[in-house]
């Protein structure tokens, strides 16, 4: 099963308009894939104003590449709000 964790970092002052941004992606997304499990996560600390938050992305089947390219896709909604990129890491469970 593969998951996805994406980080990024948003200014504090954009998080009120940034967060229903990404849960209404999360909703859309979860609309299109049923199944799909979608959460997002900051650091409780912040640094010179700007917060870390994370995507999570895990389905019973694995989070597909061309489920994670519609999920990148998806995501250009969130780019007014973006301190820089968003880095994207994939992980498998242990074996």
């Amino acid at each position: 099963m593969r998951a996805l964790f994406i980080y990024y970092r948003i200014a504090s002052a954009d998080a009120g308009a940034a967060r229903p941004a990404v849960e209404a992606m999360h909703a859309a997304l979860r609309r299109r894939h049923p199944e799909l499990e979608a959460a997002l996560w900051r650091r409780p600390q912040e640094k010179d104003g700007v917060q870390t938050w994370m995507e999570i992305y895990a389905h019973p089947q694995g989070v597909s590449e061309a489920l994670e390219a519609e999920i990148e896709e998806a995501a250009r909604t969130l780019s007014p709000w973006l301190q820089g990129a968003r880095h994207v890491e994939v992980f498998v469970p242990c074996v």
